[in-house]
């Protein structure tokens, strides 16, 4: 179970080192992450209340506060009461806010008494005019006994420095406080005793050795200056630390803080957070839609641009869904809550942002491991340079003023601050830009990615097939434009205005033929030619053809569509297209073809459509020295082409869902990998790659087990998420550099070290020093709020990138598309066999069969040999080999695998479509019949081999 708590106490890196060893101490407690920034720490435990309240108890006893946070949207969401944003999500910046008005009041009380303080103690060094009450040797005690006075009021409302340094040297953990409690008492007790020698020196009427004492031993100045300075430094840093916290409350903000509730048709205005699932709303123009759910009644046009960064705005119509913090551009309509409070996109959004700001980068591990010794080792530095200067016989005065400086320069804050700053500001930016980082690990690892893996089907590919040309008879028209290739010659007026009709004659043939096809490609058919205006005809006798495609009649004549097998079986000749099929086929895009009462109408080409922005991402990748592997289940002529079009380094092809995890975890082994996909069968490969990348519009369990979410779902986003964590781990080593060289540097020369070439500092300018370097290192944080993710220019999907030819080897054999009950045809026997069901989603392909490599431009070391990439063997006794017919594509071969994987005693059926074999691996013997039936009753011919 994990649990937030909330940490008080805490003020620099060591405090926070403390906290966590504590808290990992406790029995019951499997790990602890405290976050400084933040004040909390993040807990997962055996979700016992005794382990809660024996954590709490222990850092209590290390000398700090823990509480559970408050959850209380947790119990009232399923409820939908209680349930708002304003609840659910945490409220970072109220802290960072109350703390830095506490430190302004103290720096203001502290400036009004420091400022008098040091103007009477350092005014006679200046030539600046003082009361006569403080000039002279008879006035000496006054002169040293006022700054005590000013001193007391300094000294009072900074004491939280003296009451948590203390306590935490007690407990044997002391932090930053402890150093300037130290050196600022250190000041003021020296300077009490100056205090008792000038009263001893006047009580033997001896003004001159008062005097002189109130030269040398009054350092209530420096006390005063150096906790002023501090908690000046503590302002500036507190401020700092709201900024870090602003992607989270901007994102808040977007949350609507009212709804229009409709209760028997009367119209409320309710608190959003009192949204009940359920509950119908109105939404109005100009108002942001309030939760997430779906339009009941109406219409709008909605900007889901801070969601999904889209810019153009969408129209909502009854039965679409709607995402709360959208905004309503025009019109109105009523929708039905469906996610409120912390189910929300927006909210889930916030949580994952918070919880990467509360993760610890694997960097940050050895930042702490030094602060947790830091402090400690300071304080025995302070000590040896009082040491050392009292046996060179310089007096006690030189010897605490090195030692006080040692204390007050040395700033473990700086290195504390060093890490977590830059994480929150990097992971608040990444959001502002639709990136969502999930962890401090995911952006710390993807800075040194050095081969990206993408998923073909919805990552590199729109996901989902369309037409693509349209070749009628007469003459050809592209669905993405006129082309000039021709089925028949013919450019003369005449020709030319049958065209369309000839175009709209093929549509309605096809609508009518397809109308009843339950399979992505027939239903892309149908989209477009609805698309057109083409008008579908009655279709009697509907049926599917298993290996062929599908036939009807359709206004008394009898029409087919299928592949060329089909024509041929029909006596339709299709040499007049054959050519334009085989240059369609050549860019991995599927070809129907359309026979009306034996003459052909034409052919229609379907693909899953390239992104636009697809090439340019792989080319951005390529510039910043990162190679992309293309993963695709299609055969390799339709990777091949899919490779020319977007310029991918490499593509494996043939690869089944439950092998992507394999290829990734064997390209890991040569350097940092991401794995960029949206399916549920890419969630293995995502949870085993270095970095998971999910497109925000995939699958809940691909976004589950991915790092890093792209709320975009655009490729571009894959360069600027590397972008971004690659200026964020310079943004953090930077700090880090900072704050070890200033250490490294601050405390030999606060100690005296360049003091034989007349290089001494005193309290007061080490005071400034330390807090301006916390200051130093959240500012350069706050630098990566300019970051901007570089787009890439989109890209025609048809155009081939500039790239050199993928060297495939392509095996002939017949493809088909598939029904829920049997497979039927898609595309020509010969150029297009192996094409039709290539455009399918990777889902379709669960029972798909060993992969082939097709190996890219990459160097012969950079890639896999083919023969990595066969399936495993399991140890068996027996195998034996069925010839087996009617196999037609990588959906047919997952039929027959999961036939004979059925039978008992088959351990694993490894089935070849280009042999046209299935070997089955025998745990037991199997009797040759009933292997024989089993794929006879999935609808294909077999026999032993």
């Amino acid at each position: 179970m994990r649990q937030t708590f909330d940490v008080t106490g805490m003020t620099c890196a060591a405090c926070s080192a403390r906290v966590e060893k504590t808290a990992n101490a406790v029995a019951g407690v499997d790990s602890a992450v405290v976050n400084l920034l933040k004040n909390s720490m993040e807990v997962d435990y055996d979700g016992s209340p005794d382990t809660v309240a024996a954590l709490c108890a222990a850092i209590e006893k290390a000398g700090y506060g823990a509480a559970p946070r408050a959850n209380t949207n947790t119990a009232d969401v399923s409820a939908g009461i209680g349930a708002g944003l304003a609840v659910s999500a945490p409220q970072p910046t109220n802290a960072a806010a109350a703390e830095a008005k506490k430190v302004r009041t103290r720096l203001v009380v502290s400036l009004v008494f420091c400022i008098p303080l040091f103007y009477l103690s350092m005014g006679h060094m200046f030539g600046w005019p003082l009361p006569s009450a403080f000039m002279g040797e008879r006035n000496v005690f006054a002169f040293a006994f006022t700054q005590f006075l000013l001193l007391l009021p300094i000294l009072f409302v900074n004491f939280k420095f003296f009451r948590v340094g203390t306590t935490a040297l007690i407990h044997g953990a002391p932090n930053m406080d402890t150093l300037v409690a130290l050196g600022s008492a250190a000041s003021t007790v020296y300077g009490v005793c100056g205090l008792y020698g000038i009263g001893a020196a006047l009580g033997v009427g001896d003004s001159a050795a008062a005097r002189q004492v109130a030269m040398t031993m009054l350092y209530f100045d420096s006390a005063g200056t150096i906790l002023t300075l501090i908690t000046l430094g503590k302002f500036f840093e507190a401020r700092a630390k709201g900024k870090t916290t602003d992607a989270i409350t901007k994102l808040m903000d977007l949350s609507p803080k009212t709804a229009t509730r409709l209760v028997n048709g009367v119209e409320e205005q309710v608190s959003a957070a009192s949204v009940r699932v359920g509950d119908v709303l109105v939404v109005r123009a100009g108002e942001s839609v309030p939760v997430d759910g779906v339009v009941l009644d109406g219409a709008g046009v909605v900007d889901e641009s801070v969601i999904t960064g889209e810019s153009v705005p969408v129209e909502k119509a009854a039965g679409a869904p709607v995402t709360g913090a959208t905004v309503n551009r025009s019109g109105w309509f009523t929708m039905r809550a469906e996610r409120v409070g912390a189910d929300t996109t927006l909210a889930g959004i916030i949580r994952l942002v918070d919880e990467a700001t509360s993760s610890k980068a694997p960097i940050e591990k050895t930042a702490d491991k030094i602060a947790g010794v830091f402090v400690p080792a300071v304080i025995g530095i302070a000590l040896i340079t009082f040491a050392v200067w009292m046996l060179l016989g310089s007096g006690l005065s030189v010897a605490l003023n090195h030692a006080i400086t040692v204390l007050v320069i040395s700033c473990p804050c700086a290195l504390g601050l060093a890490t977590p700053t830059a994480i929150m500001v990097g992971t608040g930016r990444g959001a502002s830009c639709g990136i969502l980082v999930k962890s401090a690990e995911a952006l710390e690892v993807a800075h040194g990615v050095r081969t990206v893996v993408l998923d073909k089907t919805g990552t590199i590919t729109q996901g989902a097939p369309q037409v693509t040309d349209v070749f009628a008879q007469e003459i050809s028209v592209a669905a993405q434009g006129v082309q000039d290739a021709q089925c028949a010659q013919g450019e003369d007026e005449a020709t030319a205005a049958k065209a369309g009709q000839s175009q709209g004659t093929l549509l309605s043939l096809a609508l009518s033929l397809e109308a009843k096809s339950e399979h992505p490609l027939g239903q892309a058919i149908v989209a477009y030619a609805q698309a057109c205006g083409a008008v579908a005809q009655p279709a009697d006798g509907f049926e599917q053809v298993p290996g062929r495609g599908v036939r009807a009649t359709v206004g008394g004549r009898m029409c087919l569509a299928g592949n060329a097998c089909m024509m041929e079986e029909a006596g339709v000749t299709v040499s007049a297209c054959e050519g334009a099929a085989e240059a369609l086929a050549d860019d991995g895009k599927t070809v129907l073809y359309f026979a009306s009462d034996g003459v052909l109408a034409g052919v229609i080409a379907v693909a899953d459509v390239v992104k636009p922005t697809s090439a340019a991402a792989i080319a951005e990748l390529r510039r910043m020295g990162v190679s992309t592997v293309m993963l695709t289940g299609d055969n390799e002529r339709t990777a091949a082409a899919i490779q020319r079009a977007v310029g991918a380094d490499r593509v494996i092809a043939g690869v089944m869902p439950h092998d992507k995890e394999r290829v990734v975890r064997e390209l890991s082994q040569a350097g940092t990998v991401a794995m960029v996909g949206d399916g549920i069968n890419d969630a293995p490969a995502l949870a085993r790659a270095d970095v998971g990348i999910a497109i925000g519009a995939g699958t809940d369990i691909a976004i589950e087990s991915a790092d890093i979410v792209l709320m975009h779902s655009d490729l571009a986003d894959v360069p600027a998420a590397i972008s971004l964590s690659r200026a964020t781990l310079r943004n953090i080593k930077q700090n880090l550099f900072w704050a070890l060289i200033y250490n490294a540097i601050c405390i030999p020369v606060a100690a005296g070290a360049l003091a034989w070439a007349g290089i001494n500092l005193n309290p007061m300018i080490a005071a400034a020093a330390m807090s301006m370097s916390s200051v130093c290192v959240v500012s350069n944080a706050l630098r990566l709020r300019a970051w901007k993710p570089q787009r890439v220019t989109a890209t025609s999907a048809s155009a081939p990138a500039q790239v050199p030819a993928t060297q495939t080897s392509v095996t002939q054999v017949p493809a088909a598309r598939t029904s829920e009950t049997h497979p039927a045809s898609e595309a020509s026997c010969e150029a297009q066999a192996q094409l039709a069901t290539d455009q399918c989603k990777d889902q379709q392909r669960e029972q798909e069969s060993s992969p082939r490599i097709s190996a890219g431009t990459l160097s012969a070391d950079a890639s896999l040999d083919a023969s990595d990439t066969v399936i495993e063997k399991k140890e068996t006794t027996m195998e034996k080999t069925l010839k087996v017919e009617g196999m037609m594509c990588m959906h047919c071969v997952g039929h027959v695998k999961k036939a004979l994987e059925g039978i008992e005693g088959v351990q694993e059926a490894v089935v070849d479509l280009d042999a046209g074999t299935a070997k089955a691996l025998l745990s037991s013997d199997v009797a040759d019949d009933a292997l024989i039936a089993a794929v006879v009753d999935a609808g294909y011919e077999a026999t032993m081999a």
